[in-house]
């Protein structure tokens, strides 16, 4: 047996798969509008709702009309049955919900369901407005029986063709047909006998053994799961001595020409079934254009075309081609899409302070085009009473200057011959300052690298306005790195470590402000780093797999194992350890794959390897064999399929394991423009698989080769896979190290590290580069450069600007980056440090003094006040000095600096001046200034004196 084993990444895929569903509720909230808490006063919503066609089982004690919906006061509910009034109460078998409009009605005492179909439509209403459910259309299932019929036996000559029909009872919903024997034994289908759409059994040419069979059409209805059987045709076939062949002709549909009517998102079935001897094969074509790959499937041997998600672009015309060896017949089918009506703009909740302007937008298409009708709670707003602050203009409601008795909710019914939307917006006039409503100080922890959302929901009317802040300081977050949804909801597409921080959510309005904060604390995922091998284990050993992760050092981490999938716990023979899992007397049931889980509170890994348990030796001495292990052979036959944008699927056949098995296989690329020749590790993966997805670079020419592993050493590579190359994309990186500055007083050098060869995706790869002044409200300059430098000119002198870059190549732009701050270059400042002076001179120190100069000045960045001295003379008479001109720098900015000279020669002489210092440049120098140090010793003295 050959053991398996290696890493499976479980929890990358969960936390992806988080991500997205965050991201899609996210998604879902952005459309549906403002929610209005409901501790406030607010007009009605339907929550919930049954199906606009419901269909229930005959056979079901009681039958629930939903219809749930919210508000403040709480709504009470009414009903319209066929468009009138349906008093509940006088009907013994109909309850309601308390607190909610849901509708049960019991048939134990007597009824029966075929009582209640009807249309039925539910009235939410409190003291703000009414709101009302879809029109829902009760229908009882419905399984009737065939109708009693005699078939005569159906005689047909060998060769020909022949229809057997079944025209199923009309059942609700349509019955799922087959064709079976009297036993119920299926009836098998090919390219000559197959079942059409209508349910008829169709046979291109007639063979002798078709006549050992009687044939049933069955009915099989889905909500009494009952099976009707129609009586059986009894087929007798005759036969000839000489069979003679056919041409082909179309059983179905017939004629050369035809036409088909799908509505839009639904699917289109289309059939051609042709009889004909020998059996004519089935090939599809659209007119002027091609048949769309993603989405059409065919069926029955070629004789069903389906397309899933039917749009607008199905619509056309569709052949069909009959083919055998005595010609070929083609039929045309005419495929018109219409439409029901669907959303273009659906009108959602709107809320207004008073003397607001706001507006309501139903905008709806389909095929014919939507009626749009206007209903304001519950009726039509042609008949409703006049008001003053609205205006109707089509698919759009206008409000002006609202009053708090303002508040409604307005219908918007969409329709056509194909059906109809309904939907609710309300209209709710409230003077409310800000408020936040989700909890106070969250902590969020999340994976670096992660996409990654800081929620802050608020409320506020007027409307307030949101903004982001981190840790208290400079504008808000939004561009780049961060995006601001209207719900609140702050995105950061890539956390980083320097991402962590407070984040504060400030709502502001003319009413005032609410704020909130989030603490987002950026951990380092968990991984797997001493992954569990393979072992063999001989019955009654004992096997013993090792595990070590690392996680994020402030979180605890749990590593718990599974055997195929199962939660395993310590008992007498299994010991579970912080690094290892042990398994003593191995037995056959112990056999099978074992997965180590190291988790966090907010992300986790795995890896797995597999035990094979052996027979001891002495039992089967072959087990074993004499000659040791050695490394594996090659892997042979590397074939690509499923080929996609930036992925391929990979197949090898593993060579010989050599007695040790194969614990990995290790992929390796070349490819042909950057690095041609060389080859690169891409992945490694479990030695257990042979067939894997590669995850690859846009606009590549990749060829790819395996080496096997285990636990002796490498494989030699395998022989190279063909070439395979993706396309292009635009880049997904963003140049590194952006930054600016002044190499000249009228000039901005900005520079970044380029993008990697691998990191093009495309062709000609260009940088986009913007800057503009900062804190100046400017517009922002921009200019696209092959070159990884980009100079600014004229400037003035030591400006601040903001700065940010883009790569782009012929398939677009990737993605922005952050704003960083850079500086124009520097110049000599105007100002010179005055009333330079000294004090207190000891023998090897003094106190200096001077006048500091306006920053602004400076010209540049300050950088010190940078103090010129020399040693002149010394007093001692005819001692040489050598005068060493030398500098020592002060860094203060306080009005009165000084600062201490240190290391003077004693009982010499000194002169010196000062300049101040930015990056590049001095000031001229200030007033000089002549001093002597005191006689070695004499500091000392004069303090003990």
């Amino acid at each position: 047996m050959r053991a398996a084993g290696g890493r499976e990444m479980l929890g990358k895929g969960g936390r992806a798969a988080l991500a997205l569903l965050s991201f899609l509720l996210l998604l879902l909230q952005e459309a549906s509008g403002i929610e209005v808490p409901l501790d406030l006063k607010q007009p009605p919503t339907i929550t919930k709702q049954s199906a606009k066609d419901y269909i229930v089982d005959p056979r079901d004690s009681t039958i629930v009309i939903e219809c749930e919906a919210k508000g403040n006061p709480v709504p009470t509910f009414t009903w319209r049955r066929n468009g009138k009034f349906f008093n509940i109460g006088k009907d013994h078998r109909v309850t309601m919900k308390k607190r909610s409009g849901t509708l049960e009605i019991g048939f134990k005492t007597g009824g029966k369901p075929e009582d209640y179909e009807g249309e039925y439509q539910c009235f939410a209403t409190n003291n703000y407005g009414v709101a009302l459910s879809n029109k829902i259309l009760l229908r009882v299932s419905k399984a009737p029986l065939w109708p009693k019929e005699l078939l005569d036996p159906v005689t047909v000559t060998e060769g020909s063709p022949l229809v057997l029909p079944c025209n199923p009872p009309p059942g609700l919903p349509p019955p799922y047909i087959f064709w079976a024997d009297s036993n119920m034994a299926t009836i098998p289908q090919d390219s000559r006998v197959s079942m059409g759409l209508n349910g008829d059994l169709y046979f291109s040419n007639v063979l002798v053994e078709d006549g050992q069979t009687d044939y049933c059409c069955n009915a099989r209805f889905p909500f009494t799961q009952t099976i009707q059987q129609k009586n059986p045709f009894n087929l007798r076939v005759q036969t000839s001595r000489k069979v003679a062949q056919s041409p082909p002709t179309f059983l179905s549909p017939s004629g050369q020409e035809s036409s088909k009517m799908v509505l839009r998102d639904e699917q289109l079935l289309l059939e051609c079934i042709a009889a004909g001897l020998p059996t004519p094969t089935i090939k599809w074509f659209k007119r002027g254009g091609e048949l769309p790959v993603e989405k059409v499937k065919f069926d029955k041997y070629n004789k069903t075309l389906e397309i899933s998600n039917v749009s607008e672009e199905d619509a056309g015309e569709y052949v069909c081609m009959a083919n055998n060896d005595l010609g070929s017949i083609r039929h045309a089918i005419d495929v018109q899409v219409k439409a029901a009506p669907y959303w273009l703009d659906k009108p959602t909740n709107l809320v207004l302070a008073p003397e607001e302007n706001g507006r309501l937008v139903c905008r709806a298409n389909g095929n014919p085009k939507p009626n749009i009708q206007w209903l304001v709670d519950g009726e039509p707003i042609e008949t409703a009473s006049p008001n003053a602050n609205r205006e109707v203009l089509g698919d759009t409601i206008l409000f002006r200057e609202v009053q708090i008795a303002s508040s409604a909710v307005y219908q918007c019914n969409a329709s056509n011959q194909h059906g109809y939307l309904l939907a609710n917006a309300f209209v709710s006039v409230l003077d409310m300052p800000p408020r936040m409503l989700g909890p106070k100080n969250q902590l969020i922890k999340v994976i670096v690298n992660n996409r990654t959302f800081l929620n802050c929901p608020f409320f506020g009317s007027p409307l307030p306005v949101l903004r982001w802040f981190k840790n208290g300081l400079g504008s808000g977050l939004d561009g780049g790195q961060y995006r601001v949804y209207i719900n609140g909801t702050l995105e950061i597409k890539r956390a980083r470590k320097e991402d962590e921080g407070i984040y504060t959510c400030v709502a502001t309005s003319i009413l005032g402000k609410a704020e909130n904060q989030v603490q987002l604390e950026v951990k380092e995922p968990t991984r797997i780093i001493q992954a569990p091998t393979p072992q063999s284990a001989v019955r009654g050993s004992t096997a013993a797999f090792h595990c070590k992760a690392v996680s994020d050092s402030t979180l605890p981490t749990k590593v718990s194992w599974t055997k195929d999938g199962e939660p395993l716990n310590p008992r007498w023979r299994v010991k579970i350890d912080k690094d290892s899992l042990t398994i003593s007397s191995v037995s056959e049931e112990d056999e099978g794959l074992y997965t180590c889980i190291a988790q966090t509170e907010i992300d986790q890994d795995a890896a797995s390897a597999r035990l094979t348990v052996l027979e001891d030796a002495s039992f089967n001495p072959s087990i074993f064999s004499a000659l040791p292990p050695d490394r594996p052979d090659p892997p042979m036959d590397l074939d690509l399929s499923d080929p996609l944008e930036r992925s391929v699927r990979l197949t090898w056949i593993p060579g010989n394991d050599h007695r040790s098995p194969v614990t990995e296989f290790l992929v390796q690329f070349e490819e042909d423009r950057w690095e041609a020749g060389r080859w690169q590790n891409l992945s490694s993966f479990p030695g257990d698989l042979n067939s894997v997805i590669l995850q690859l670079a846009p606009n590549i020419n990749y060829q790819f080769r395996v080496i096997a592993i285990n636990s002796v050493g490498r494989s030699s590579p395998s022989r190279p896979s063909p070439r395979y190359k993706t396309s292009g994309a635009p880049p997904d990186v963003i140049p590194r190290d952006l930054r600016g500055w002044g190499s000249k007083k009228d000039n901005m050098e900005i520079t970044w590290e380029p993008l990697q060869d691998m990191q093009r995706n495309g062709p000609n790869l260009q940088y986009s580069v913007w800057w503009r002044r900062k804190d100046s409200g400017e517009e922002w300059s921009n200019v696209t450069t092959f070159h990884t430098k980009y100079t600014v000119h004229p400037t003035e002198t030591y400006v601040p600007y903001e700065i940010k870059i883009q790569a782009r190549n012929d398939f677009g732009s990737g993605p922005e980056s952050n704003i960083v701050v850079g500086f124009s270059g520097e110049d000599k400042p105007t100002e010179a440090p005055t009333e330079l002076r000294v004090s207190k001179v000891g023998s090897t120190t003094a106190n200096v003094h001077w006048k500091p100069v306006d920053l602004s000045t400076i010209q540049g960045e300050f950088k010190e006040y940078r103090l010129y001295y020399s040693r002149q003379s010394s007093l001692i008479k005819e001692r040489g000095v050598r005068k060493e001109k030398k500098t020592t720098g002060f860094y203060t900015t306080v009005p009165e600096p000084s600062g201490i000279l240190k290391d003077l020669v004693p009982y010499s002489n000194y002169s010196m001046f000062m300049v101040v210092a930015n990056n590049g440049f001095e000031s001229n120098p200030s007033n000089r200034v002549e001093f002597s140090t005191k006689e070695d010793g004499e500091d000392t003295k004069h303090q003990s004196t």
